[in-house]
């Protein structure tokens, strides 16, 4: 029977495009906040949750964070002599690449260092993240954390599961009433230390309850404003290395995936990952 040109998708949800109002509100307000702060700090994120920067907003409630587009963040501060807006502000905009944001605060810079220095949280990988070590199932009963706990404290997977599992990649089969694993040793093999992750691997690992993402916030750099300086500390270096070395990785990977597309079946990149980017400044 042909499709009828009657049934139409009407969409009930009613959603504002954030348009320049909101920029340049985000822009005035940015600069507001520079003759109001000593220091104002440049932060990167590491595997970002949102419901997590809303806990470091709670815990700073007089400072002011920002988190928006980099471009215009660099432009409410300066990114000349001329433009900065404060005796060498502008120094900062170098460091706004990626996903950063600015901090503005009266406490002392060692205070902001170490909170932010015992601030982590775990939480399931998603797509386009790179895995820091490998994961692997052994054969035989499958079990709910996949192996990383001793089986006489663990419990069996739910055999609603093995349908999922087997649409997944696993092979997996019911016996006895449950779900187990028919592979050689050591096992089946999720993913190895320094895979970008696929839409399917993070699935299978939040399945197995595996945890491999970190959420971090790293300071980068801060300006203070009695010496009009710019003071670069130890996480920006690291961050630049680590950008270098998930490069490798990615250019490695998208190789084996372009090789293996020739043969039977290449290893995708998957998805992206999903960053929950918030341009809203806390109040």
């Amino acid at each position: 029977m042909p499709k009828s040109k009657r049934a139409k998708v009407y969409h009930l949800t009613q959603v504002t495009k954030k348009g320049r109002e909101q920029k340049d509100k985000l822009f005035s307000n940015i600069r507001e906040c520079i003759p109001q702060y000593q220091h104002c700090f440049v932060f990167s994120v590491d595997n970002m949750r949102n419901n997590y920067l809303k806990d470091v907003r709670h815990e700073l409630s007089d400072c002011r964070i920002f988190f928006g587009k980099t471009k215009l963040t660099a432009r409410a501060l300066g990114t000349t002599p001329e433009e900065a807006q404060a005796d060498g502000l502008h120094e900062l905009a170098r460091y706004l690449s990626g996903s950063v944001g600015l901090i503005f605060t009266n406490r002392s810079p060692a205070d902001l260092v170490d909170y932010f220095s015992n601030l982590t949280q775990v939480d399931f990988a998603r797509a386009g993240a790179v895995a820091p070590r490998g994961f692997v199932v052994p054969p035989g009963p499958v079990f709910s954390t996949g192996g990383e706990v001793p089986a006489e404290h663990d419990v069996p997977v739910s055999h609603t599961l093995e349908p999922e599992l087997r649409r997944l990649g696993m092979p997996t089969r019911m016996v006895k009433g449950k779900v187990h694993l028919e592979c050689a040793e050591p096992g089946y093999v999720v993913c190895k230390a320094g895979d970008v992750l696929d839409a399917r691997q993070t699935r299978l690992l939040k399945l197995f309850s595996v945890c491999m993402s970190e959420f971090r916030v790293a300071l980068l750099a801060y300006w203070s404003a009695a010496s009009g300086e710019v003071t670069e500390l130890e996480a920006w270096e690291e961050r630049q290395k680590q950008l270098k070395e998930m490069r490798e990785q990615q250019a490695k990977q998208a190789q084996k995936g372009s090789g293996g597309a020739r043969g039977t079946s290449g290893g995708g990149d998957g998805d992206e990952m999903d960053e929950d980017e918030s341009e809203a400044e806390s109040d």
